[in-house]
């Protein structure tokens, strides 16, 4: 079983008697599984059962931190700085809604955090996956100005970055480290 058609992305491989199963969580909403007998017995196979989204999980963790980050007299004593890269981390590997909560967070972090709390170049991953966002979107002229959720909070996370670091003053630091050399020269050819 694994959160990826490869079978490459949290992958887990059980065999033999039930004992040997273990409860496990994937991240995203998609699971995907394959089922190879050996054929050295007749019996029927292997049943399993598959629970969303667990209550105790991902969502309490979002909706306490979501509070926290709401409460101006918590958040200076809270650390900004790992929880920035814990969320970034979160962020790069969630799909769906969690990843779609996990840039809300990071929405929210940058909204509340104060020069140096956060290290804004940690967001490369997610500024890559945003430009091929756009790049995909500028060639698809049948549906414009058509955005998915994803692509609106991305866009939204930069827009308000890109206004916080222009404040900071270290805005071209921030560029800089978010973009390739190969796509900074395809701009400065442009």
């Amino acid at each position: 079983m694994s959160s990826s058609s490869d079978f490459q992305q949290d992958r887990h491989s059980f065999s033999g008697s039930p004992q040997k199963w273990t409860d496990f969580e994937l991240p995203g909403d998609t699971l995907y599984y394959r089922f190879t007998s050996d054929m050295s017995n007749t019996e029927w196979g292997y049943k399993f059962t598959v629970t969303a989204g667990h209550l105790g999980r991902f969502q309490t963790g979002f909706e306490i931190l979501k509070q926290m980050l709401s409460e101006e007299r918590v958040i200076p004593h809270l650390p900004l700085a790992k929880i920035w890269e814990w969320q970034v981390g979160v962020a790069c590997r969630q799909t769906g809604h969690q990843r779609l909560k996990a840039i809300h967070l990071l929405l929210k972090i940058v909204q509340c955090s104060s020069q140096g709390d956060c290290d804004l170049t940690l967001l490369k991953p997610l500024w890559q996956l945003f430009t091929h966002m756009e790049n995909n979107s500028c060639q698809d002229s049948a549906k414009p100005g058509i955005l998915l959720p994803l692509h609106r909070a991305l866009a939204e996370l930069f827009f308000v970055t890109e206004n916080r670091v222009t404040e900071l003053g270290s805005l071209q630091e921030y560029l800089l480290a978010l973009n390739t050399e190969d796509h900074l020269h395809r701009c400065t050819a442009q």
